[in-house]
């Protein structure tokens, strides 16, 4: 739902700050007000490009801010969580225009392009009118009408699950059939890799020992020489370090004083520690040996290794890993032949199942589409479009590619005369029709509506008396659920509404400002009066709009 638009320096309106309410809100002022520039606003906050000539004089920007309260609205939560754009259920977009011909936009604080207002509009306000976000001209939406309408859900369901199934195995069969890459070429390289992985390839384990080993052994001749000179310092030699410690240990003990037992016990234990080391590298020294042939061979492996790793892009240790997924590659191109002969017996299976249940779904939505027809032609008629006639076309191709949406395509077609052809709505309608037609419609489907927020641009262009009065009462009872706006001139409409704005043009220092102002009761009263005519406003007349409104809200 619609809750506050904030509009500062659009056109000839300098501020507005506009709170809004669930039902019927009517937009009325006097012809030339602007009354369209709070649709023109929103609709830039909805994607809307921006045309020349916004931005009022001694202004260098436009701001525009908008916010919807999304709590009750799944499909718009469902987007902006795709998006990762969710903030509880609040929904803020802002649009700024510059005068240097920059257009910047935000959705919850953060800046999107145009088309990202564009999309999440479409799940938050449905403009019935000469617009660009009147849904009602698209064929998914007009197929997404008919269905909700409908009420078939389970054979919606059936054919989308038959359409999954045929596509899954369609895509095995295109894997299978390497994407156009040829069949035979692909299963000769995999058994050429294979076959040279499997000749050197164990684990990883064995590759990582392998690396250890080399490094071992290529340092062998060091260790050892090493080792055996650490051992003679040590322990070995004439004055080895064990000697000289032990020399210095027992002159200690010959002075037999209290005062050194601390070094003497520190001295004796470095002797132990010290014969320990020694005997740690004899037994590291007896574990090494010079094998320059053991050595040439593991290198080669290794050589070997590195260069299979280079060649399939993986590191050393990841080849068994690789030597796998390519073992199961070839398994299932040698069976691809059986699988796909499979395939094409399972595909025919899965398509003349699709069929059936497209088949199906096509004859529910021609029983619908019938019922749909009928319902919103007795509504246009009431709303003085008597020779109006409306058509729901169901176009079912049997031979089409499998869709998720069955095989049928859904047109709404319309002609305003008995002697006109039927055709799209945005060609034969005019804007008013158009406007009174989405009315139709809204009201012949309003329990199945998926947007809360409906906008009718003078619906009731063209009419007057009581047929005028009918819309009124159609766009109330819409507001009963959702929130409706609407733009007009009539008495009759306006009457209807549970709220209502006044759009108001003055002349302020030679400049022309306009002012949109939320009515109270009495101020209400006295813009019905004016809307029903006449140079001065009577007490008859004022009476006469007192029994309007009591009489629409009775």
């Amino acid at each position: 739902m619609l809750r506050h638009i904030h509009i500062r320096n659009f056109t000839i309106v300098d501020r507005a700050d506009i709170e809004l309410d669930g039902g019927m809100t009517a937009l009325t002022g006097e012809t030339g007000a602007g009354k369209s520039i709070l649709l023109d606003a929103l609709g830039l906050c909805l994607g809307d490009r921006a045309g020349s000539g916004l931005i009022p004089e001694g202004a260098d920007r436009t701001e525009i801010n908008v916010q919807f309260d999304v709590a009750d609205n799944p499909a718009a939560k469902a987007w902006l969580d795709e998006q990762d754009m969710a903030e509880d259920d609040e929904c803020l977009l802002r649009r700024v225009l510059h005068r240097s011909g920059r257009s910047q936009a935000w959705l919850n604080g953060r800046p999107v392009p145009l088309q990202q207002l564009e999309r999440l509009g479409r799940h938050l306000v449905d403009i019935h009118g000469q617009h660009a976000h009147q849904s009602l001209m698209r064929r998914e939406v007009q197929r997404q009408i008919l269905d909700d309408f409908g009420g078939y859900a389970d054979a919606l369901e059936t054919v989308r699950e038959a359409h999954r199934h045929w596509r899954t195995l369609r895509d095995e069969k295109r894997r299978l059939e390497g994407g156009g890459e040829d069949y035979g070429d692909r299963l000769e390289l995999l058994r050429f890799q294979v076959e040279e992985l499997e000749a050197v390839v164990t684990t990883a384990e064995d590759i990582t020992a392998l690396d250890a080993e080399q490094r071992r052994l290529a340092s062998a001749g060091t260790l050892i020489e090493t080792c055996q000179a650490a051992l003679a310092a040590l322990y070995d030699d004439d004055n080895a370090i064990q000697g000289q410690l032990g020399g210095v240990t027992r002159e200690l003990d010959s002075l037999n004083d209290p005062g050194l037992e601390g070094a003497r016990e520190l001295l004796a234990n470095a002797q132990v520690q010290l014969e320990e080391g020694c005997q740690e590298l004899r037994h590291f020294l007896d574990g090494l040996e010079v094998d320059p042939e053991r050595l040439e061979w593991v290198e080669q492996r290794l050589s070997t290794l590195t260069d299979l790793a280079r060649k399939h892009r993986v590191r050393a240790e990841e080849l068994p890993e690789r030597l796998e997924a390519l073992r199961e590659e070839l398994a299932g191109l040698e069976n691809a032949e059986t699988r796909l002969a499979e395939l094409d017996r399972e595909l025919a299976e899965a398509d003349t199942a699709y069929r059936e249940a497209a088949a199906a779904l096509s004859g529910h939505r021609a029983d619908a589409a019938g019922t749909l027809a009928g319902r919103i032609n007795g509504l246009i008629g009431e709303l003085g479009m008597a020779a109006a006639e409306m058509v729901v076309d169901v176009g079912h191709d049997a031979d089409a590619t499998p869709s998720a949406h069955g095989l049928d395509e859904i047109a709404f077609t319309v002609r305003t005369n008995p002697d006109q052809p039927f055709g799209p709505l945005q060609r034969v309608a005019s804007g008013g029709e158009l406007s009174r037609i989405g009315l139709a419609l809204a009201v012949a489907t309003a329990d199945v509506s998926r947007i809360p927020t409906m906008v009718f641009d003078e619906a009731d262009t063209g009419l007057g008396g009581a047929v005028a009065e009918v819309v009124g009462r159609k766009l109330r009872e819409l507001g009963a659920g959702a929130q409706v706006l609407c733009i007009t001139h009539l008495p009759q409409v306006a009457a209807q509404a549970h709220h209502q704005l006044q759009v108001q043009k003055d002349m302020d220092d030679g400049r022309t400002r306009t002012h949109i102002t939320i009515l109270e009761p009495e101020e209400r009263t006295r813009e019905i009066a004016r809307m029903l005519g006449g140079v001065e406003i009577t007490e008859n007349t004022l009476n006469h709009a007192r029994e309007m409104l009591e009489r629409a809200s009775a």
